[in-house]
């Protein structure tokens, strides 16, 4: 079996393309200067980042000064759950509602606060990975000052109601926020339309570089700052600005997001493809809704291996792919996202997520439905637990 390379860890990022690289090389050279300063070179670095983020703004649906420029995904979901916090306590409002199988980016962000006095309600996802937008309804109490749901799940791939979710906060007069850090560049995306209050991204998963990221914060909304120290962003976020990312994150999201359809109708039979392949395994199950899901996303867990060594055999295979999130990798404990579908702890253990691109082939995903089986079958081979299920005793 001839070896090959296959990047199928999309979700947890992506390389630089080569439209982003041209675009921010000058940046680091000649364009070098501070786009706080008055004199040419910085005030041609300024009209680089507005630049950015009148693109930023027409991929989203929004105005551009409702766009700031964030270090990444997580510092925008910070922003926006612990400022909209610190603004609704003032108006007695403090209780935030999320979901059990939010990143990590969030969850830790409202337990943090629930040490600080704020109440959380954590609504379940079905087992498909959906949320019932009735359940966000139903927790809305009087105090509510935020509702904050993912778009897409990193980890599982399903594609929340967010439409649905924003019209209940819009009538119920609660702000709503969504990290939609996998979301962008795989599904149509219109702030205003779909009456979404605040939105964070990621640079580095739409093939900009790591280290940067946007907030979008509907007009009127006065966010209070998280990080203080300089004017930069309309004083709303101190620093100076990283121009040769903003640009990149600017051509990224500009690409990303044309031709969203065409993509997904390339990705989607060739994900439907290793999904159907990999399930005819015995004692595997798909993770998430098979439809509701990210284009190219499958989660599958396969009972009797476990995750890491079936990761690290598929390395020496040449295929990147992943147990879980990337934030969470360096961790032995069992995802929190599958452990909200129900699935049981060794069962969680023995997962694999692969996210796939338009650039992947009909023979890459031959190679895959090759490899996965034989690496499977010898994981197995070794397991105490696959010898105890064949055995039919249970497994402590």
């Amino acid at each position: 079996m001839e070896k090959r390379f296959i990047y199928a860890d999309n979700a947890a990022t992506t390389a630089v393309s080569e439209e982003v690289l041209a675009a921010m090389l000058p940046y680091f050279r000649e364009g070098y200067g501070n786009a706080s300063s008055i004199y040419k070179l910085g005030r041609d670095a300024q009209r680089a980042v507005e630049d950015a983020r009148d693109k930023v703004a027409k991929a989203l649906g929004a105005d551009p000064r409702e766009i700031f420029f964030t270090s990444c995904g997580s510092e925008a979901d910070n922003w926006a759950i612990k400022g909209t916090a610190e603004l609704m306590a003032k108006k007695g409002k403090k209780h935030i509602i999320t979901s059990v199988f939010e990143h990590h980016a969030v969850l830790h962000t409202t337990q943090y606060l629930e040490k600080q006095g704020f109440e959380v309600t954590y609504v379940p996802i079905n087992d498909k990975g959906i949320i019932d937008p009735e359940d966000i309804r139903k927790a809305i109490r009087e105090d509510t000052a935020l509702v904050t749901i993912m778009y897409a799940n990193n980890e599982i791939g399903t594609i929340q109601p967010i439409d649905e979710i924003a019209a209940i906060c819009r009538e119920k007069g609660v702000l709503f926020h969504t990290d939609a850090v996998q979301a962008v560049g795989h599904v149509d995306i219109d702030v205003h339309r779909q009456g979404i209050d605040m939105l964070s991204l990621s640079g580095h998963k739409i093939h900009a570089q790591k280290g940067i990221g946007v907030l979008y914060v509907r007009k009127g909304i006065a966010l209070p700052n998280l990080i203080h120290g300089g004017g930069q962003e309309r004083g709303r976020r101190a620093g100076t600005e990283n121009v040769p990312a903003i640009v990149g994150l600017g051509v990224a999201i500009e690409s990303a997001t044309r031709n969203i359809a065409e993509k997904n109708a390339k990705i989607t039979p060739l994900r439907n493809k290793l999904i159907d392949g990999i399930l005819k395994l015995p004692y595997t199950r798909l993770n998430g809704d098979r439809d509701k899901r990210l284009a190219g996303n499958l989660n599958i867990s396969i009972e009797g291996i476990e995750g890491e060594s079936l990761l690290l055999m598929l390395d020496m295979n040449g295929i990147c792919a992943s147990s879980g999130s990337a934030c969470t990798s360096g961790s032995l404990d069992p995802s929190h996202v599958l452990l909200a579908l129900g699935l049981k702890h060794e069962v969680a253990h023995g997962s694999m997520r692969l996210s796939i691109e338009e650039n992947i082939t009909e023979a890459d995903v031959d190679y895959i439905l090759e490899v996965v089986p034989k690496v499977v079958g010898r994981l197995r081979e070794m397991s105490p637990v696959w010898e105890k299920m064949m055995k039919g005793e249970k497994y402590e």
